[in-house]
This record gives structure tokens, C-alpha cells and sequence, in this order.
């Protein structure tokens, strides 16, 4: 199929699946997920494609949800959301969970291949992800506490770098490198952006070598091992602070007329963040 927001390739038994927003970061809107469910689908059931690797055009993996980009307004004016607290919930746990879990469900080894900006919804799509190779310019952060909110829909920061860590990143907002997310375990490997593409297929073509069978079991039993130790329950049970943040949030911003992204600098700018 054709696909607006993705452009697709594919080399030998590894396909490469990039986010091609470039001119918004990235960012995430309704769109694009729906696309990636449907090209994660298409994969599944493509027996030539072992391995996926999920990457961003241009000079971000990507900068979180879609605030309101021409393309999201105009979906949204053409496929109304459902009003109130029932459709947000609904909208934000499909969108943001249900769909995340699916990814993560792949039966397929996937790598996010990641660079630049890596924000709240970047963050999700990367979790997903089986594997993360990041770029030495890689910057992850969620912001949601600055925002009015607990974290994002899908909380997985807490099992990639550990409850203490995931306080304080969460707390302050504050950035976290490349090298720090490596020695947290965020990430797999960190190499130059320059070669950020050659390294990333070489480790997926190694794991393409593999039985593909044997790969799906052995991924099936290690998020088995996580989902015993708790981790979709406590998805779960995030995202359900994280909807009653969103009521909280709309009364701090309660009739305050300003874009979402002039709030989001003016927030930023009391921490001295300026990118």
C-alpha cells in the first residue's frame, strides 16, 4: 500500500520502516500511527521481512505527539474525536497504548534507530521496540510533569532505566544524553550519527541470520518474563493517572488563550531549557 507519513525499504530480510515528517519533527499524529499499525501488519505477514527497523527522516527520531500540525487539524475537522472525558480517554488510550502493545507484541526482532530529539511520544515509539541504537546527539525527555500531567500514556521509562532514575527525569524534565541513557540501559548501543544507519542494519542483518521461529519464541518468552514481573499492569494502571492528569491539566490552562507550542517554550524557558 501507499502511505503518506512512511516511506518504506527494504534489504535482503530487514525492512526499514522511517517516519517521514520531517518538516514537524516527527511528531506523531493520528495518521501516522494508523499507518504504522498497518505497516507493522503487512510485516507480520510478510514472510521475506525478519527483522524492522523503525527511524525519522530528517534531523529527529522524533518529537513526540502531534499538538496540531495542518495535516492533524484537518484530519481531526474530517474525523471528529468524541467530545468529552469518555473520547479522550478513548482517543488517548488507542492512540498511545493499545496500539504501543501491538508493536510490542510484533513476532518480529525490532530495532528503533534513533537520533536527535527523542520526546514523550518518541520515547513510546522507541519502548516498543525490541532494540534502540542511538546516535551520540540523542536527546530523550519527558516533559509531561512540566505540562501538569504524571508521564506519558505509556509509562515504560520506569523499566528501561529504573524506578529512582525514572524519578528524577520525570520530576525535573531534564534531557538525558545518549551516554547516560546507554550506562542506564535505555539504550543498546551508541554510535556516531554518521554511521548511526550502517551500524544499526549490520546489527539487524545479524539477527536476520537467525531461524525465524526460534527468534519469535525467544521474544515471545522475554516479554512473557516482563509481563510476569508486572510491566503491562503497570502500563495499564499509568495510563490511568496519566487520563485523570489530563482533567487536572485543563483546569490549570483553564482559559488561557496561547498555542500549544508557546506554552510548551514558556514552560521550558523557566527551566533555561531552550531546545
Amino acid at each position: 500500500m501507499e502511505y503518506t507519513d512512511l516511506t518504506l525499504a527494504q534489504d535482503k530480510g530487514v525492512l526499514t520502516i522511517t517516519v517521514d515528517r520531517p518538516e514537524v519533527l516527527n511528531a506523531q499524529s493520528r495518521i501516522m500511527r494508523e499507518e504504522l499499525d498497518q505497516a507493522f501488519e503487512n510485516a507480520r505477514l510478510d514472510d521475506s521481512v525478519r527483522v524492522v527497523i523503525i527511524a525519522g527522516a530528517g534531523d529527529h527520531f522524533s518529537a513526540g505527539h502531534d499538538l496540531g500540525s495542518p495535516q492533524e487539524a484537518e484530519d481531526r475537522e474530517k474525523r471528529p474525536y468524541a467530545p468529552g472525558t469518555a473520547g479522550e480517554y478513548e482517543r488517548s488510550w488507542q492512540q498511545n497504548v493499545a496500539n504501543t502493545f501491538r508493536w510490542r507484541d510484533f513476532p518480529k526482532p525490532t530495532i528503533a534507530q534513533v537520533h536527535g530529539y527523542c520526546i514523550m511520544g518518541g520515547i513510546i515509539l522507541a519502548a516498543s521496540c525490541d532494540l534502540i541504537v542511538a546516535s551520540d546527539d540523542t536527546r530523550f525527555s519527558d516533559r509531561t510533569v512540566r505540562w501538569g500531567g504524571p508521564h506519558v500514556q505509556y509509562l515504560a521509562l520506569p523499566w528501561e532505566i529504573g524506578i529512582r532514575k525514572a524519578k528524577e527525569y520525570l520530576f525535573t524534565g531534564d534531557w538525558i544524553t545518549a551516554d547516560e541513557a546507554e550506562e542506564l540501559g535505555l539504550v543498546n548501543r551508541v554510535v556516531p550519527r554518521e554511521k548511526l544507519q550502517e551500524e544499526t542494519m549490520i546489527l539487524a542483518q545479524r539477527i536476520a541470520m537467525q531461524d525465524p521461529f526460534a527468534l519469535r519464541l525467544s521474544k515471545a518468552s522475554l516479554n512473557q518474563l516482563q509481563d510476569q514481573m508486572g510491566y503491562r499492569n503497570s502500563i495499564i494502571s499509568g495510563f490511568h493517572n496519566h487520563a485523570l492528569g489530563l482533567a487536572h491539566r485543563r483546569e490549570i490552562y483553564e482559559g488561557e488563550k496561547v498555542t500549544s507550542k508557546e506554552r510548551a517554550r514558556k514552560r521550558d524557558e523557566r527551566f533555561g531549557d531552550r531546545n
